[in-house]
């Protein structure tokens, strides 16, 4: 009996030991999708970036909000922050990310926030603030929160003719901010979700991604939040230099551009390419492609063009410039002394505004009236015009000089504009601007 009395007590406490030293399973790790509806509805994105995670092995992740999955038709832990026309300046000003935070205690913040600030025309420096107030709270929620910022994704709104240069101006401060504002127990990333996206085609109405505008969101989250999750290294790699540019099927106003493709070893994979006018300082982006060949339009008649090809990877990394590629577009039409070049000063998915179309006197006598013709590409139609008299015969435009425009002297020039619309998603724009006195 007394050895019973002794033993029976030393099992149990022996058990108790073993189990109090099980380890317990790792809490997830709580992700907070931070935005506006380009984050919430429906923000396939999330799905998207949701089952890649799942599927390389960051599973132990609970994606956190106070909103409800919103659409996208696909199995996903859909809890987000998305609030569909909420403005960054107001969530700080009236303090609406707290109680957020507070709900959901998130570990990281994957934040895509600043479009409706753009667009009300806020300034960069004071959308920025506001993101300083918004990171003070989350480090007040969590001190060792890890914050990943996007430089958000372009807009070419039909409303709103200044927002797409607006939103370049936005991205353009961000990086500076986050440096500032950046510590070693809360980093900030800054995730470049700009560069390579078009409003023409990953869009549905200039500002919201449609399908290939998600997989590119969800694309250049990964490797950030990966980074972020522990499960791997930021890519940093470059891909390869693409190969120097071959123009071809010059026209007026266009012009087939090939290359050598790129090579991408960093693990996030080649994304695309942009081609850029060399303009000896701030270079003009003219286009962006998934493959080596890009048609160039809208370009300017009878003008010498220097343009060259980078390559980027699912991280946002650039690879170096590819060497310079020189051509000249064709005459725009010469008839009777005049010339016609033609700016597209917007564009969105469905139309377009092309202004200035400069109609220019070269030679030596006054001109006292001109002519300009151009093609319509099939689908497009003229639903505005101004400073010319404008007919439309099939799908050849024709606009004749006012009373008040049609003398030109030598050396000198006039202009006039016109607005388009196009199927949605249709990228194309009129050629064969002639000019004729």
């Amino acid at each position: 009996m007394r050895t019973r009395a002794v033993v029976l007590p030393l099992l149990l406490a022996i058990l108790g030991t073993l189990l109090y030293a099980t380890p317990a399973h790792a809490a997830p790790v709580r992700i907070m999708p931070l935005g506006d509806s380009i984050t919430g509805s429906p923000g396939c994105w999330r799905a998207l970036l949701w089952n890649r995670l799942q599927s390389t092995g960051h599973t132990n992740i609970d994606f956190v909000g106070t909103l409800p999955t919103q659409g996208c038709g696909v199995a996903h832990d859909g809890d987000n922050e998305g609030h569909g026309g909420y403005l960054a300046t107001n969530i700080a000003a009236q303090n609406q990310l707290v109680p957020w935070l507070a709900a959901t205690t998130p570990d990281i913040v994957v934040m895509h926030l600043g479009t409706n600030d753009v667009w009300s025309n806020i300034a960069p420096a004071t959308i920025l603030g506001a993101f300083t107030t918004l990171v003070g709270q989350m480090r007040a929620s969590n001190p060792s929160m890890k914050i990943l910022v996007a430089q958000i994704i372009p807009m070419n709104p039909s409303q709103c003719s200044a927002c797409a240069q607006r939103a370049v101006n936005f991205n353009a401060a961000v990086p500076a901010w986050a440096a500032a504002n950046t510590t070693a127990q809360s980093p900030i990333t800054v995730v470049d979700q700009w560069t390579g996206f078009s409003t023409s085609a990953d869009t549905y109405d200039g500002v919201h991604p449609n399908a290939a505008g998600d997989q590119k969101i969800s694309d250049r989250w990964y490797p950030a939040l990966t980074a972020a999750l522990g499960g791997g290294t930021t890519d940093t790699t470059p891909p390869t230099t693409p190969g120097t540019p071959t123009p071809g099927s010059l026209s007026s106003t266009g012009a087939t551009l090939t290359w050598t493709p790129s090579t991408d070893s960093g693990g996030s994979g080649l994304a695309g390419y942009d081609v850029y006018r060399e303009m000896g300082g701030t270079d003009q982006l003219l286009g962006s492609t998934t493959t080596p060949s890009l048609t160039l339009t809208g370009l300017t008649p009878a003008t010498a063009y220097q343009v060259y090809v980078r390559a980027r990877d699912g991280a946002g990394n650039l690879s170096q410039p590819s060497g310079l590629a020189a051509f000249t577009t064709q005459p725009g039409g010469t008839g009777g002394g005049c010339t016609a070049a033609a700016t597209v000063q917007t564009q969105w998915s469905t139309g377009y505004v092309v202004q200035p179309v400069t109609v220019a006197n070269p030679g030596t006598s006054t001109l006292n009236g001109w002519t300009v013709t151009f093609t319509l590409p099939a689908g497009h139609a003229v639903t505005g015009y101004w400073n010319a008299a404008v007919t439309v015969s099939g799908q050849t435009v024709t606009a004749k000089n006012l009373a008040y425009n049609g003398t030109v002297a030598p050396g000198q020039s006039t202009s006039f504009g016109f607005q388009a619309s196009r199927p949605s998603g249709n990228s194309q724009l009129p050629t064969g601007y002639a000019c004729a006195a």
